[in-house]
């Protein structure tokens, strides 16, 4: 059996989880996470090889995923999972949100501001991936 690259899906929005997954999951092993929760204890468990997070979620959002993924110790082993941003907000706008929060660049391998086509998305996802070995 082939090897599919693992990738975890963060949205809260169970229609973009559902349509996402039927993008990728002919190519990819795809597994879901409904919010930052939910997305740092799946990435402990799938170790995946690129991470698809949304922004603005519930309980906790895109932003402290990443922050948590770079600053605590408890995730620093993840750190260089390649994240790509999927969201309806403006790279610009995030970006400084990011920057304001944590005197930080929001360091993330792509960003895309929905809708997406799904050739857009697995053409970045695949760009993504190979940059990373996979």
């Amino acid at each position: 059996m082939e090897n599919k690259a693992k990738i975890l899906l963060v949205d809260d929005d169970p229609d973009i989880i559902k349509a996402t997954t039927r993008i990728l999951q002919a190519r990819y092993q795809v597994t879901a996470a409904k919010d930052g929760l939910e997305c740092l204890d799946k990435i402990r468990e799938e170790k995946p090889d690129l991470l698809i997070l949304d922004l603005l979620m519930p309980r906790m959002d895109g932003f402290a995923v990443c922050r948590a993924l770079k600053e605590n110790v408890k995730y620093r082993a993840y750190a260089d999972i390649p994240i790509l941003i999927v969201t309806s907000v403006r790279e610009d706008a995030s970006r400084r949100r990011y920057e304001l929060e944590t005197g930080l660049d929001l360091d993330v391998d792509d960003y895309i501001e929905k809708p997406i086509k799904p050739a857009d998305l697995l053409h970045r996802v695949e760009k993504i991936l190979q940059k990373g070995g996979r």
